[in-house]
């Protein structure tokens, strides 16, 4: 058996996803996939549009109303430091458990500064997202998305949000129901385990 990274892995589905007519149109990711820029461009060969989280050294160029004139580039960290307080809003993304599940948002219009021998000019403009948290010095959050231009910035939000409301059924599935606790190599035995801790 060929290895094969986890960044091969999540692209294989995709492909495979893609084959079987499996709807859907936009993938959201961790910062683990949104850093790797091959990630990102294989997504949007694929046909998806993409709101992935990103690391604070991610260097980007930010771009002027007309996407024409960019900037020298700055990690995405600097970049909401510069920005300061002002430039965040408060977003509502949804009603949790008891409270409106908020944060402060800033978008800007960027290229992102690949290491990959293509000029910068001829990358595709995307949406830095960056969040500052409440109770944080600076802005610690930070995501790429292709999601259009037209589109609100509330709606942005909401849909990149729709990671972490996975992510949470998912740490309930193996912390409460014990779908981190198989063990057997085979996969009849894997799909009653998984099947049962998704019934539960």
């Amino acid at each position: 058996m060929q290895y094969k990274s986890k960044i091969d892995l999540a692209l294989g589905m995709l492909e495979r996803a893609v084959r079987e007519g499996i709807p859907g149109d936009i993938v959201l990711a961790d910062s683990f996939y949104g850093n790797a820029h091959e990630f990102r461009e294989t997504v949007r060969l694929l046909g998806f549009d993409y709101a992935v989280g990103i690391e604070a050294p991610t260097k980007v160029v930010l771009l002027s109303e007309s996407d024409a004139q960019p900037c020298a580039p700055v990690s995405v960290g600097e970049l909401g430091r510069r920005l300061g307080r002002p430039a965040f809003r408060r977003i509502a993304w949804r009603e949790g458990t008891g409270r409106t599940l908020s944060s402060r948002f800033a978008l800007r219009r960027v290229r992102v500064a690949n290491r990959d021998g293509i000029p910068i000019a001829h990358h595709e403009p995307l949406w830095l997202l960056i969040e500052w948290l409440d109770g944080e010095r600076r802005p610690m959050k930070f995501a790429l998305t292709t999601l259009p231009a037209r589109m609100s910035q509330r709606e942005i939000v909401r849909i990149y949000k729709e990671r972490y409301r996975t992510e949470k059924v998912y740490e309930e599935l193996k912390g409460e129901l014990g779908l981190d606790h198989f063990e057997d190599r085979r996969f009849p035995g894997w799909h009653h385990h998984v099947t049962v801790a998704l019934c539960c």
